[in-house]
């Protein structure tokens, strides 16, 4: 299993100016909270007015996507080294670990921390503790 090292000082910098630039643009413009956990869980399940801009959201999210893996594939790496039923498992324990937590890593990570909010700082510091821990236990202890 090989691990991500690469230091991307530029690339970081201009991809958290975008995430910060269209947090606050729908913060601004909309006046929500950029949580895509929040974003898709409410367009499942409503039929009222803010349907069309949740979907217009996430439909920029992946269509950005498929443009940046168009220009630079390389950048994506050649897939995961996990088997599919691990990858689901976890894909679940995420989906759980934010309802759990009300909300994501974009809801308290970006728009909660820049917003001072409390409960944000501690859904955050939980985040990345559980984070941390995961990376030492997948990799067996070994850093």
């Amino acid at each position: 299993m090989s691990t991500v090292t690469e230091f991307t000082p530029l690339a970081s910098t201009i991809g958290g100016l975008l995430i910060g630039t269209s947090a606050a643009l729908l913060l601004v413009f909309n006046g929500r909270i950029a949580g895509i956990s929040g974003i898709v869980g409410s367009t499942l399940g409503t039929q009222d007015e803010d349907r069309g801009w949740r979907l217009a959201f996430l439909a920029g999210l992946l269509l950005t996507g498929l443009v940046a893996y168009r220009v630079t594939p390389e950048a994506f790496g050649t897939g995961s080294p996990l088997s599919t039923p691990l990858l689901v498992v976890a894909g679940l324990a995420v989906g759980f670990g934010t309802r759990l937590g009300g909300g994501c890593t974009s809801g308290h990570g970006v728009c909660g921390m820049s917003r001072l909010s409390g409960r944000s700082l501690a859904a955050t510091m939980i985040f990345m503790a559980v984070a941390a821990l995961t990376v030492l236990l997948a990799h067996g202890g070994a850093a």
